[in-house]
């Protein structure tokens, strides 16, 4: 994957209109708050990965389909792509593929300079993340308005061009951008109806979103629950999440508490024994040999590095 400072962007979409794919093994984490590449593509060799950050893709040329946990959908030129952290990702290329990958974390989005910004950042990330995670992520949702696929086009050049020459404030305004990115593409979520699809959620898909409604509540998230709620055998029940998933249970439900923690800890001016008994750890004690584990540093040196409140 390399980055090309000649690109240059479609001046409109496309074939109808955007489509953007809320889905959820490899990891694969991001080095940077912030990254922006463009990749030429002739096939993709690699095994699907999870990301571990935030990441909007725009198709420049070429078609084929997106690979979302054995689903298969398909892009064109111009097709647009949302995926959300823990969505695992790959491409079926058909013919030669383009494409700008916009990659974000939450501390990015986070950075705020006073306790009220970061509180209604705090707000929005949260409002944000239940409006995708109830979205069906295993079907596509096509844009239909115009409008809005000319603003999201439009906000992604500037994205581009802002990354690229690196003017005063750029990393303010990226900021920014991608708000209005993340906003319209929320609000089409919301428009499409979330829970006018409850009843034909594929079965991973509402296990999912279980888990996510219930992180907090430990005993919610054992086998033999799980088994019970979604009537399954007990002895079935991790394996047919790792079909899915391409990871265990356990791990799965350990790496989205993690990074709950990570955004609370960044965004919030909760205590750290407090986001402990919110998500449902033991005690404080607990939260800080999970999170040194899988980040290598203690969730104070990992606020201070953040710029999070103490």
């Amino acid at each position: 994957m390399s980055k090309l400072p000649g690109m240059t962007m479609p001046d409109q979409i496309q074939n109808g209109g955007i489509f953007v794919l809320l889905q959820v093994m490899e990891q694969k984490v991001l080095d940077r708050p912030f990254e922006l590449y463009v990749a030429d593509m002739d096939c993709w060799e690699q095994r699907p990965l999870v990301y571990h950050f935030f990441e909007i893709v725009q198709i420049l040329e070429g078609s084929g389909y997106r690979e979302v946990n054995n689903n298969h959908f398909p892009y064109q030129k111009g097709s647009i792509f949302l995926f959300t952290p823990l969505d695992c990702r790959g491409f079926d290329i058909r013919t030669p593929t383009r494409f700008c990958s916009v990659r974000f974390s939450e501390v990015f989005l986070g950075q705020c300079r006073t306790a009220g910004e970061k509180e209604r950042t705090a707000q929005w990330l949260r409002q944000l993340e239940n409006i995708f995670f109830h979205h069906n992520r295993f079907r596509e949702l096509k844009i239909q308005n115009p409008e809005d696929c000319r603003m999201i086009t439009g906000w992604i050049q500037n994205i581009t061009e802002e990354y690229l020459r690196k003017p005063p404030l750029y990393e303010e305004n990226l900021k920014h951008l991608i708000t209005l990115v993340l906003n319209i593409l929320s609000r089409n979520v919301s428009e499409q109806g979330i829970k006018d699809h409850a009843k034909d959620e594929p079965l991973i898909n509402r296990i999912l979103l279980y888990i996510h409604e219930n992180i907090g509540f430990p005993e919610k998230l054992r086998i033999g629950h799980l088994a019970r709620r979604f009537n399954l055998s007990p002895n079935y029940v991790g394996e047919y999440f790792r079909k899915f998933t391409g990871e265990s249970l356990q791990r799965y439900v350990t790496q989205y508490k993690i990074r709950l923690v990570e955004q609370r800890l960044a965004n919030s001016p909760l205590t750290i024994g407090q986001i402990a008994g919110e998500l449902g750890f033991t005690d404080e004690s607990h939260l800080n040999r999970q999170f040194r584990k899988y980040n290598g540093l203690s969730p104070s040196a990992y606020r201070k590095s953040a710029g999070g409140s103490r």
